[in-house]
């Protein structure tokens, strides 16, 4: 297993008021959120983003984090599934124009609708059964996507991520310490079917063989 580290750390945190998030989320909400389409991207704020558009701000500061901790260089390779329209892969190729990048996600929605500049590197498909060769990524990273699937089809990406990385990757996932975050969870939560307490993350890492890095997700 792989170290906890917040590789996230500039990444720009906004206020959440969790507590009426909790009272407004509807079943029905979270039925719509998890088709990942047009509604959870770009529809009413109660399904998803209310709009998911490209600003400088929230990857750029990110990048050199990533840089640092992978030592990427042009040569390197990458991997981010659950890319969404690519914000951060397109962030990644202004600092490394000739990188080898790739970017998946479920959504066909958000791939049709893609940064175009980084388009041709993306494609549709699930975290459960990566589509890509063993060893095929110097690096692969997740960010709060496989906790989208249900506990054994987590289980299954982990390995996924293991199988097509060449050993170093990162992951974040909805994670709670305690009851109270855990109440906060609850409430915050639109997407993902696998909420776990920490340790219970760490024995599942353990238990699939994933031994790349790790954060979690507490709103």
């Amino acid at each position: 297993m792989g170290k906890e580290i917040d590789l996230l750390i500039n990444y720009p945190r906004t206020k959440r008021n969790v507590e009426e998030r909790g009272h407004e989320k509807t079943e029905e909400d979270r039925k719509i959120a998890r088709q990942f389409g047009k509604e959870f991207f770009d529809g009413d704020r109660k399904n998803g983003y209310g709009g998911f558009n490209y600003l400088p701000r929230f990857w750029q500061p990110v990048i050199p984090t990533f840089k640092e901790h992978f030592a990427l260089t042009n040569e390197s390779s990458l991997l981010d599934v659950g890319c969404a329209k690519g914000f951060m892969l397109y962030d990644l190729k202004q600092e490394f124009p000739e990188m080898t990048v790739a970017g998946l996600d479920v959504s066909e929605y958000a791939i049709t609708n893609a940064k175009e500049e980084v388009k041709d590197f993306l494609r549709v498909g699930n975290a459960r059964a990566l589509p890509y060769e063993d060893n095929s990524f110097d690096v692969v990273i997740a960010i709060t996507t496989l906790h989208n699937l249900d506990f054994d089809d987590c289980g299954r990406s982990l390995a996924e991520v293991e199988r097509v990385s060449r050993g170093k990757s990162f992951i974040t996932v909805d994670a709670y310490h305690n009851d109270e975050e855990k109440k906060r969870m609850e409430a915050w939560n639109l997407t993902a079917k696998t909420v776990l307490h920490v340790d219970e993350w760490r024995e599942l890492f353990d238990k699939v063989g994933y031994t790349g890095d790790y954060y979690w997700f507490i709103p």
